[in-house]
């Protein structure tokens, strides 16, 4: 029997002898690149905390003690080690085990987690909530070095230092990398370490032996910590972590599982804040992931002996890739458009961009609030900035969008990629929301292409408009048709008739607009004649060729990825009732007030009835009722 197989509990993992914990972190590697071969996943982040992991659970007592893991994406060994060894072949399929911490899951997940730089925040309130219950236990947040890009993390390292004492551990998990490489000036800061590692052990061991010294050694501690200023701050990160108010300790390599164990031992110890600083490598152990981290920090499914990438050759290029190539076109004509992204030039399709215009192109790290203000202010001087984000981050902006950018109507383009289901990743990530938010905030125009193509012209329209512009296209390839140059611009608020019949009516937004001509074929073989309207505009919409739709077909089927609440469904009804056209019956087809949950994209889709099987059924309805 392999190791791995007698592990169900961090007790079992307790058991085992101090020596054969490299041969099980070995075994879990294995274990994690067999099944995210088949499933997809967030490999390289997880393989990096392999030992990590281990060395948690071998010294901490979870449940009890609480270990909040940062995104969630670095805990697949946790899961392993935590009872969900026998269903970790269920990673992110639906109704499977969820590819980030969820505390309906287990108890051993002490966070639900998702989105980056929340750890730091959630343990700390945690570590109160403790404290407040007089209970002792330890909690322990483990956050990466990218994710310290996020304001929220230094929010919490504020406060952490800034109240009375916690029993409080953060370790920060450095490996120079978020999703792509790190950006900024902190990245810099956190790679100054001693060029003499035994000086910093040696700084770390003599300072244990001077704080156990009766009466005088503290003050002999704290005079040697003052002596040491003077030249510190030229070779360590402590000095950052240290003016919050945390003990700090490292760096220390985290592959070294019997290494790890020792210090997280010593620091069990001490009653107040602690930050460890780890080293590791993203990827680990598996040689593909080493050499390109950013493929495998979230992958489709690959050969696992060769690292060879399995799915399909696409028909067509992505949405993200026809998006990344037309502002590459368009920015060639126009030297004020400038590119923004948060931490992901290669998720949004920038990468080429910023080659060609390495001075219009600007990463500014996982911090999506500071990304959209600082757009504004490039469009205050007469730039046209295009903000490229993933619809489920652009909600952490929500407040600059609305305040700096739309209540000035600056022009700033939000390329929303990841609009609508996003399949495996779950609900944190499906990016359901944005038609909603954005569609109520004054001055902002929202718009969403029914295929490549019309992506383009939207793009064009976008920058050709003073003022605030959503673009929302979906993840994954497009339709297949070709490409025209993309400089002829739409009308704005102008929708399209694309197929004509007095039956039904079908209103269809972006993707949706696919599954509406496809319904529209099958409904034509059941004697039903549909007109499919590509609606384009969520905002704002086109109410004169909707009403005039209406007074012709009485039953009308809203279409779109997104709740419906606040969303393009609820735009029609308000538009049709304040131009009191009350004859109609209107069935909205989105998600319903829940979190869609992970899950292959197109089972998700015939789940909530947004395929083309459920637009007829939709349809089949309205006809036995009216």
């Amino acid at each position: 029997m392999s190791l791995i197989e007698t592990i169900n509990s961090p007790a079992d993992l307790k058991r085992l002898p101090r020596a054969r914990l490299p041969e099980l972190a070995a075994e879990i590697r294995r274990t994690i690149v067999d099944v995210v071969s088949r499933t997809g996943g967030h490999l390289a982040p997880s393989l990096g905390t392999v030992d990590l992991a281990i060395a948690i659970h071998y010294v901490f007592d979870a449940p009890k003690d609480k270990v909040v893991w940062d995104v969630g994406h670095q805990a697949y060994a946790h899961k392993i080690l935590t009872g969900r060894r026998e269903s970790f072949h269920s990673l992110r399929q639906h109704h499977g085990i969820s590819g980030f911490t969820r505390r309906s899951e287990s108890p051993f997940d002490a966070f639900t987690t998702g989105h980056s730089g929340t750890s730091i925040s959630a343990g700390f309130g945690i570590a109160c909530a403790k404290f407040l219950k007089q209970e002792e236990s330890k909690v322990i947040a483990v956050i990466g070095d990218g994710s310290l890009t996020a304001g929220l993390a230094f929010e919490g390292l504020n406060q952490t230092g800034g109240i009375l004492k916690r029993d409080f551990i953060v370790i920060l998990n450095d490996n120079e990398m978020s999703i792509s490489r790190n950006v900024g000036a902190l990245s810099s800061f956190l790679s100054r370490t001693f060029s003499a590692k035994k000086l910093q052990e040696l700084r770390r061991e003599l300072g244990f032996f001077f704080k156990k010294l009766p009466r005088i050694g503290e003050d002999i501690y704290q005079l040697a910590k003052r002596t040491e200023e003077s030249f510190k701050a030229f070779v360590t990160p402590g000095m950052l972590f240290e003016a919050f108010n945390f003990e700090y300790f490292g760096p220390i390599n985290g592959h070294k599982i019997d290494q790890l164990i020792d210090i997280l031992n010593n620091i069990n110890y001490i009653k107040e804040p602690v930050l460890l600083h780890v080293t590791t490598t993203k990827g680990k152990g598996y040689a593909p992931a080493e050499k390109n981290p950013v493929y495998f920090h979230g992958c489709g499914c690959f050969e696992a002996s060769s690292g060879i990438c399995l799915d399909p050759k696409p028909s067509a290029p992505t949405y993200t890739q026809v998006f990344g190539q037309t502002l590459m076109e368009l920015a060639a004509n126009d030297p004020c458009i400038v590119a923004v992204t948060a931490a992901m030039p290669e998720g949004t399709g920038l990468s080429q961009f910023a080659q060609a215009y390495p001075t219009r192109f600007f990463d500014v790290g996982i911090a999506e609030q500071h990304a959209v203000t600082f757009a504004a202010g490039l469009a205050t001087e007469g730039f046209r900035p295009v903000v490229a984000i993933y619809s489920t981050f652009l909600q952490r902006a929500y407040d600059q969008i609305l305040h700096d950018v739309c209540i000035d109507r600056l022009h700033v383009v939000f390329a929303v990629d990841r609009g609508g289901i996003v399949g495996e990743d779950g609900p944190t990530h499906q990016g359901l929301f944005d038609l909603s938010y954005l569609r109520s905030l004054p001055n902002m125009i929202v718009m969403a292409p029914k295929d490549e193509n019309e992506l383009r012209r939207m793009m064009a329209t976008a920058l050709q408009h003073d003022g605030p512009v959503a673009v929302r296209y979906p993840r994954g390839t497009a339709v297949g048709v070709a490409l025209e140059s993309p400089g002829a611009a739409l009308p704005i608020g102008k929708a399209e008739i694309l197929k004509e019949g007095d039956d039904v009516a079908i209103l269809a937004l972006g993707r949706c607009v696919s599954e509406g001509l496809k319904a529209h074929a099958r409904l034509g073989e059941r004697g039903v004649r549909a007109t499919v309207v590509n609606c384009r505009f969520v905002k704002p919409i086109d109410i004169d060729l909707i009403s005039g739709v209406a007074r012709r077909v009485s039953r009308i089927i809203t279409v779109e990825e997104n709740v419906r609440q606040g969303g393009f469904g609820s735009a029609v009804l308000e538009e049709l009732n304040d131009r009191g056209i009350t004859h109609v019956t209107v069935e909205r087809l989105g998600v319903p007030d829940i979190f869609v949950e992970h899950g292959s994209p197109d089972v998700l889709r015939a789940k909530y009835g947004l395929d083309a099987d459920g637009i007829v059924e939709a349809a089949a309805r309205l006809m036995r009722q009216t």
